[in-house]
């Protein structure tokens, strides 16, 4: 077996949980990074969702992320750790799909996208909406908030343009502010 590629959009770009022999940018065509899938587990509960991160299909969009290369001797236990991680509850599907690296390179990586049939699937939510979930939202790996921040910081130190998680992250910084002084 070959190396094994795997697209992160997300987390994955600034917490990937394993060991990798390459990153590099990388873009996937036809699917964009939105905040279209309802946590109950990592960055929310059953009974107040959080929101993360998920590929949607597009048509004619494309998602600027993180490619990594992992040992073909590693291949198998970087799978079941991320089969563990991202398919908690099935609400991602595992796909290998075509991706760009920044240096010219065509292949297939590993990444996870949005079950559009799945119950937390929720695309379409507006930015204001959003970023009124993400504020008050925590789960099990801590604040919704953090997942967001994160995210947008990591995709600045990449050079890589969002924004819609820029305008989410100011407007998360401005409600928390205000929740905070008004002793919420």
């Amino acid at each position: 077996m070959n190396s094994l590629w795997v697209f992160g959009y997300g987390s994955l770009m600034w917490e990937p949980g394993f060991e990798y022999r390459e990153r590099t940018l990388a873009r996937l065509e036809g699917w964009h990074r939105s905040f279209c899938m309802r946590s109950i587990h990592h960055r929310g509960t059953s009974d107040h969702p959080g929101l993360v991160l998920a590929l949607d299909a597009a048509g004619g969009a494309c998602c600027n992320g993180v490619a990594y290369s992992v040992e073909a001797a590693r291949a198998a236990e970087t799978l079941d750790y991320l089969r563990e991680r991202e398919l908690i509850s099935s609400a991602y599907l595992e796909r290998t799909l075509p991706i760009a690296l920044r240096d010219g390179r065509s292949l297939e990586a590993v990444t996870y996208v949005i079950d559009p049939d799945h119950v937390q699937y929720c695309g379409g939510l507006g930015l204001e909406e959003q970023a009124g979930i993400i504020a008050t939202a925590r789960g099990g790996r801590g604040p919704n908030t953090e997942y967001l921040w994160n995210t947008a910081e990591h995709l600045h130190e990449l050079g890589i343009a969002d924004p819609d998680l820029d305008w989410l992250s100011e407007r998360v910084r401005s409600l928390t502010a205000d929740a905070a002084s008004n002793g919420l």
